[in-house]
């Protein structure tokens, strides 16, 4: 593949060799080109027999491959899942499930006891959300495709959620949070009373 890179890219530097006086003489990347710069180009030039714009297509012609660029969310080391330990969908199922459930229950428990305006919790199509009026609305849900429970949060942004057999919780890879501790901090300071949701 780099051979023939290499073919078309010579191929084309002859090809532009009687033009490239008239395309070097006008081109505005060459005139704003510094000293030093030109010096190196133009002993590169000598040395190849080409032309400056036959040596550059020669070379864009070897490297004409795109550098791969990831998002934040998907930048590789501890954040990158390790597709090897994802979990079997059954399995994952029942955790997350259960994990959701014992929310919904708990997160009911605390609303009844806070008595605050606003605050209401509801579950539906395997989405939890609680809103908690001016403060906020949390969504949790499941992601059944990456083996992961994800959250939306007011304070904290989004978030992706795997589950840690070592230590039996959902963990968010690229912080280390764990789910139920994360909600019960947030939800506890933007409240004003402590909540237990584990």
């Amino acid at each position: 593949m780099a051979s023939r890179k290499l073919v078309l890219g010579l191929t084309a530097a002859r090809r532009l060799r009687s033009r490239a006086p008239v395309l070097v003489s006008s081109s505005p990347f060459l005139e704003a080109s510094t000293s030093t710069s030109d010096a190196t180009a133009a002993t590169a030039t000598r040395g190849s027999g080409l032309g400056p714009w036959g040596l550059f297509l020669s070379s864009r012609a070897l490297s004409s491959t795109r550098p791969v660029s990831l998002s934040a969310g998907d930048a590789p080391g501890s954040s990158a899942a390790d597709h090897r330990s994802i979990l079997p969908e059954d399995e994952y199922h029942k955790l997350a499930d259960e994990t959701i459930h014992d929310l919904l229950e708990k997160l009911e428990e605390y609303g009844d006891s806070l008595q605050m305006d606003g605050f209401d919790i509801d579950y539906g199509n395997q989405v939890l959300t609680l809103r908690l009026g001016e403060l906020g609305t949390y969504v949790v849900n499941k992601q059944a495709p990456n083996r992961q429970i994800w959250l939306s949060s007011p304070v904290s942004g989004p978030s992706r959620f795997d589950w840690d057999a070592p230590t039996n919780c959902w963990i968010y890879r690229r912080t280390g949070a764990n789910l139920v501790e994360l909600l019960e901090r947030e939800i506890g300071e933007l409240c004003g009373t402590p909540v237990e949701l584990s």
